[in-house]
């Protein structure tokens, strides 16, 4: 059994330290492994990247994220992702990790993603140069999960993204956006691979509950649609499905 505890969209700065760290103290004794589904900062500074660290690093369990749109805000998401990797943060752009828990391999393969939108009102690759390079972006990062996630020999295989693979999460949110919260691409590309969950955040008043077309579970598990510091998610249990164990 491997329990994961998932969390998007927190959105650290200085203000915000110290409101999640009481219950991330107690992760060690409900999971094995954090997953952070991207906006880890407000503005993608370093400075707030440091304060992130500061509330979601030492926590005694591995600590995986992607960065989201918010991260890359000020134009220096390299630096941040420095400031997370200089303190053991592993952070994932078209690559995955294998983590050994409870005498399982788990592989997490991950991606920002982008967005794009999904069957019968997505963006195509036709027409004006700059709605081509959108698509492309799209399509790029999709080709990155799928190989990521192809790469990986494990047990448990799980994709993070911060953009929507399927539009069941986004649920709640004004349908006109549902073009910039996600895009089908990334969903065929967790169906591309035997993976068992696939975690996202992004959209702030959507569902949590969704399915790749390929059967894959989708949870969007953004701060302010689990409204707490984090659910936990077993999988490699007795149960068919992934189940929620703590909320």
């Amino acid at each position: 059994m491997i329990r994961i505890a998932a969390v998007g969209d927190v959105h650290v700065d200085r203000d915000v330290v110290g409101r999640y760290r009481p219950a991330l103290d107690q992760l060690p004794e409900v999971a094995d492994v954090l997953l952070i589904a991207g906006d880890l900062t407000r503005h993608g500074t370093p400075e707030e990247a440091a304060s992130f660290v500061e509330e979601f690093g030492g926590l005694g369990v591995p600590v995986v994220t992607v960065l989201g749109n918010h991260d890359h805000q000020s134009d220096r998401q390299d630096e941040v992702t420095a400031v997370l990797t200089g303190a053991g943060i592993t952070v994932l752009e078209g690559a995955a990790t294998v983590l050994e828990l409870n005498g399982h391999r788990l592989g997490v393969a991950g991606v920002k993603g982008f967005g794009g939108g999904f069957g019968g009102a997505c963006a195509s690759n036709f027409g004006e140069r700059e709605m081509k390079d959108f698509v492309q972006t799209t399509e790029v990062s999709a080709q990155r999960l799928e190989a990521a996630l192809t790469s990986v020999e494990c047990d448990a295989l799980v994709a993070l993204t911060h953009y929507a693979p399927v539009p069941e999460t986004l649920a709640g949110e004004p349908v006109e956006i549902y073009a910039f919260l996600g895009a089908y691409q990334l969903g065929r590309a967790i169906d591309a691979a035997p993976t068992a969950l696939a975690l996202h955040g992004h959209a702030h008043h959507g569902s949590e509950r969704g399915r790749t077309p390929g059967g894959v579970p989708v949870r969007n598990v953004a701060h302010p649609v689990i409204k707490q510091a984090y659910n936990v998610y077993q999988l490699l249990s007795d149960e068919a499905d992934v189940t929620l164990v703590h909320a």
